[in-house]
């Protein structure tokens, strides 16, 4: 890791290191914030579990109530009437083995997320390698391999956000931007903490979750106070 700027390490100084509740710790993180853009307020759980065990993998997907504060590029691999439905939907790019062709040999990437109809796979499938690493992979567990494409679009668009946890046990998710209010932030993270709590795997011994916190793009972590994640689990 590199050396923190002064204006970090500023902002740092002004928090409190005791876990905060999530109200106190959304005004807190916006108070410290320095960036002179519109920052993203991201979530990060540190979850006991294992994901190299099948029955501790831990992924889904949720349609934030408030939106995430970015539009998002939706590329579809549909065909027949299902082209029609997606466009209507807004998708900004519809097709099939052309579009194949050009992740695969140029590379390319100009989309935020993918969905694929189910008869479209055996093509999206050869492309694993290049989407899968990307968290781009269409996958029926998070709605995006569906012949309702239409509802699959218009739920990306909305501010649907996939998670998956990562070899650590970790899982991390934008959850709006700093300039949405407080109660719509709080109303996103809640939302977002209570469908990682739906889907904790069978394997899970112990305590499902370990550790919350909150940052925005350029500041410091606030941790949240375990209290908040109980309530939502009760």
């Amino acid at each position: 890791m590199g050396k923190r700027g002064k204006k970090y390490l500023q902002a740092v100084q002004k928090l409190s290191k005791r876990p905060y509740l999530l109200k106190e710790a959304i005004e807190a993180i916006k108070k410290v914030a320095y960036a002179n853009f519109d920052e993203t307020l991201e979530i990060a759980m540190k979850l006991g579990v294992n994901p190299v065990y099948a029955d501790q993998m831990v992924r889904g997907s949720v349609v934030l109530p408030h939106g995430t504060g970015k539009s998002k590029k939706v590329l579809v691999f549909a065909k027949g009437e299902k082209v029609k439905e997606a466009k209507e939907a807004g998708a900004d790019y519809v097709g099939g083995e052309e579009f194949a062709d050009k992740i695969a040999k140029e590379n390319w990437l100009d989309f935020d997320a993918v969905v694929a109809t189910p008869d479209m796979m055996r093509i999206v499938g050869k492309l694993g390698k290049i989407l899968g690493p990307r968290g781009l992979m269409p996958n029926p567990k998070t709605g995006t391999v569906t012949f309702e494409v239409a509802k699959a679009v218009d739920e990306i668009k909305k501010g649907k956000v996939n998670f998956r946890v990562d070899k650590a046990g970790n899982v991390h998710a934008p959850v709006g931007k700093l300039s949405f209010s407080d109660d719509k932030l709080e109303e996103n993270v809640r939302t977002f903490i209570d469908a990682v709590l739906k889907a904790k795997p069978s394997g899970v011994k112990g305590s499902y979750v370990l550790n919350v916190s909150l940052a925005s793009t350029m500041g410091p972590g606030v941790e949240i106070d375990k209290s908040e994640v109980k309530q939502l689990s009760e």
